[in-house]
């Protein structure tokens, strides 16, 4: 098995791919150094990805696609093995999200077949190895405010108003309980 990396641009600065033979094993925006990121990937793959450049080329596009409004869902392999048990099952729940719309996490829970698992819903939109090709962003919380996306609900709110998922009640909803 290869594990290979590289990084992909977006809005909010580079995003780092990791891939296997098997596909995307993660991405992830760069919050700092990618060399620091991909160390931590090690424990979870086993073995240090080597860099690849140009590994991303395929994914970058997607990306560039979507952030300019033309690709409504990603269409790359995607290798789940940083991804299993329920967190799997929330995170494949998650992808029948539809573009522009949002689900609550309990709703999520519903969605994969465990109604009451909403926190671990949470949990798992923490953990996804997959940033914005598996939206997390669009599941919000029950009251309607929008919640985490790691530490940049900043990032949330970008991706759920550019794909026209914030209504103007959501918009009142977020502002009140960031004022309270």
């Amino acid at each position: 098995m290869t594990f290979t990396w590289d990084l992909a641009p977006t809005p909010f600065g580079p995003a780092l791919a990791a891939f296997t033979d098997d596909g995307l094993v993660a991405l992830t925006l760069v919050d700092s150094d990618p060399g620091a990121q991909v160390e931590r990937l090690i424990p979870q793959l086993g073995d240090l990805p080597d860099h690849a450049p140009g590994a991303a080329a395929a994914l970058a596009i997607q990306l560039e696609e979507y952030f300019d409004g033309g690709r409504r869902e990603f269409d790359i392999t995607l290798d789940w093995r940083l991804a299993t048990g329920f967190t799997r099952e929330a995170l494949s729940a998650i992808r029948t999200i539809p573009y522009g719309t949002t689900a609550s996490y309990g709703e999520v829970a519903v969605l994969a077949g465990r109604p009451r698992a909403h926190r671990a819903v949470g949990t798992a939109c923490r953990l996804t190895p997959f940033s914005i090709v598996v939206p997390v962003h669009r599941v919000i919380r029950s009251d309607g405010t929008i919640g985490e996306y790691g530490a940049h609900p900043e990032v949330k709110r970008r991706l759920l108003e550019r794909e026209g998922a914030l209504s103007p009640l959501e918009d009142r909803v977020h502002a009140a309980a960031r004022t309270r």
